[in-house]
């Protein structure tokens, strides 16, 4: 299973769909609000919801999506990064609420060698979350600095620091 990938394996245009999606849960929803102490009662007060805001229900904090969308993405775009440089543009589009399943897909925008270390590059990426439904819920824009291929030979390779299997006695 790939997880991540080198500069050089990125393209220009490449977009990559991220599977599986997640069902959020009012579960997923509170326990991240407590997480990061965002008490704000349209995502945690059912009666405040219901009676005070256009939705009549409670949405999901906009900061879980975007995590969510983010850990989506890591297997395809930053499995194998040194470091996210920087987040950008980052849109709440539309709400999501209890039960909502969330897709989400990355596009490589550009991509350019560092200008410090000749072992690694930057990729410029913009990942979408979407709902069951097809309504974008979010989007944003992100550098991240990859490893080249020469990169991971030198650190030794694709999975450094995994442990081989002690063969048994018998």
């Amino acid at each position: 299973m790939q997880f991540g990938r080198t500069y050089e394996e990125f393209e220009v245009g490449a977009t990559y769909k991220h599977w599986p999606g997640k069902t959020v849960t009012e579960y997923d929803d509170h326990l991240f609000c407590l997480l990061t102490m965002n008490h704000h009662p349209l995502h945690m007060d059912t009666n405040y919801a219901e009676k005070t805001t256009d939705f009549g229900k409670n949405v999901v904090v906009g900061n879980y999506i975007y995590s969510l969308l983010l850990g989506m993405s890591v297997p395809d775009i930053s499995g194998k990064a040194i470091a996210n440089l920087e987040i950008e543009s980052l849109k709440h589009v539309a709400p999501t609420f209890h039960g909502d399943t969330i897709y989400g897909e990355t596009t490589v925008l550009d991509k350019w060698p560092s200008k410090s270390k000749n072992d690694r590059g930057i990729v410029y990426v913009e990942t979408k979350g979407y709902k069951q439904d097809g309504t974008l819920v979010c989007t944003f824009r992100r550098k991240v600095m990859v490893p080249t291929e020469t990169y991971i030979k030198e650190r030794g390779g694709e999975q450094p620091g995994r442990p081989e299997l002690k063969q048994q006695e018998k």
